[in-house]
């Protein structure tokens, strides 16, 4: 008997309830991806992924979807940090998210950190669409190790396409088998904590961001389009989130 890991998938649809605020007709999670909707205020509807299991383990494959409707508006955290393990099973552990922003639609993608234990194995893959009209707020945080903790292999990729051109395609990959100079001085310098924000807005196409540094270990980068790349290192998790929303008001979002 050939044994695998653990497959789930996770799906969210957000539209406009018609009332000025967002209904979500598909809110479906499995497994260790149990989705809630939480309260909230004015058109924005919030969920929340609550992991009700240990993982992702060597050899799961793990999903999420999300589709954010013309008009709707829609805010997305997790109850806690993703842990990769290794668990029992050799090999890669997957997770991969797919997330679709319609014209005059809006997504807050804000989950808490990535976390890559000692001896885990793990490819996340981000991919976003967006239309002419819509706006994205992404952030992406990654821990390599716990505490006093040497990390596993992480590989990151994210790819985010604004009215079905690449504004941003880039992969990171850390820990032991990952190419040379991961956490030299041109990399990650040292740090244990990385983390980005991409922002979305139509009136970037008007008025790009200036590239600058925010503060001795952060950078704004503006992108192709109407976006923003914000990227960070910190030496631990509390450090690179207070960067991040930081940034975050600075830029007013």
């Amino acid at each position: 008997m050939t044994v695998t890991g653990v497959r789930a998938q996770a799906r969210i649809v957000a539209r406009p309830d018609g009332r000025g605020g967002t209904a979500l007709p598909v809110l479906e999670g499995e497994g260790p991806l149990a989705l809630r909707r939480t309260r909230s205020s004015g058109a924005e509807a919030r969920v929340m992924v609550v992991g009700a299991m240990s993982g992702p383990l060597g050899g799961d494959r793990f999903g999420i979807d999300a589709r954010v409707e013309a008009g709707a508006r829609l805010s997305v955290g997790s109850a806690a940090a993703t842990i990769a393990l290794p668990g029992q099973l050799k090999g890669e552990a997957r997770y991969g998210v797919r997330l679709d922003v319609a014209d005059g639609a809006e997504l807050r993608w804000l989950p808490e950190p990535l976390i890559s234990a000692k001896g885990s194995d793990l490819h996340v893959g981000t991919r976003v669409d967006v239309q002419p009209t819509g706006r994205l707020v992404l952030r992406e945080e990654q821990v390599l190790g716990r505490a006093g903790e040497e990390p596993g292999r992480l590989t990151s990729r994210l790819t985010v396409r604004v009215a079905g051109k690449a504004v941003l395609d880039q992969e990171l990959a850390c820990g032991p088998g990952a190419p040379g100079g991961w956490d030299g001085p041109a990399v990650l310098a040292g740090h244990r904590a990385v983390g980005q924000l991409v922002i979305v807005r139509p009136e970037f196409g008007h008025e790009p961001v200036t590239a600058r540094m925010l503060g001795e270990s952060a950078a704004l980068t503006p992108l192709p389009g109407p976006a923003a790349l914000v990227t960070a290192v910190a030496g631990d998790a509390l450090l690179l989130r207070r960067l991040l929303d930081q940034a975050l008001d600075q830029l007013g979002a």
